[in-house]
């Protein structure tokens, strides 16, 4: 009833009359999805290179671990001939296999989005 009678009246007005409830616009107000989606973004590059320095590092870590299972590998093949292979080779082996995939899967996680290019200056050239 009292939204009816508040139509009413309104209609009732000249024109450009209630044009003073109205909020003007702000070009501020325009502006902030901007500014909110460009720091989300930003945020989230800042996070992705975080993630991916992690794993940059834990990729290290583990090519580290790669190494010293192959290399105890190898001393373990060396040990045998061709007429024994021991479980303990075929365990290694097994090791190194699973290893060499994880750090393989973590590899491709750091590809998974591409990433702003980095220009490079140029070498300094003597004249």
């Amino acid at each position: 009833m009292f939204r009816k009678a508040l139509f009413l009246f309104a209609a009732m007005l000249p024109p450009g009359t209630l044009n003073f409830l109205a909020l003007p616009a702000m070009p501020v107000a325009q502006q902030q999805p901007e500014t909110r989606s460009q720091i989300e973004q930003e945020m989230a590059d800042r996070r992705f290179h975080e993630a991916n320095k992690k794993r940059q590092d834990e990729i290290r870590e583990d090519t580290q671990k790669l190494f010293q299972l192959a290399s105890d590998l190898k001393a373990a093949v060396d040990k045998t001939n061709e007429n024994t292979m021991s479980l303990e080779v075929i365990r290694k082996a097994e090791e190194v296999e699973k290893l060499a995939k994880k750090i393989k899967d973590k590899m491709k996680e750091g590809t998974a989005k591409a990433t702003k290019p980095i220009i490079l200056a140029p070498p300094h050239q003597p004249q």
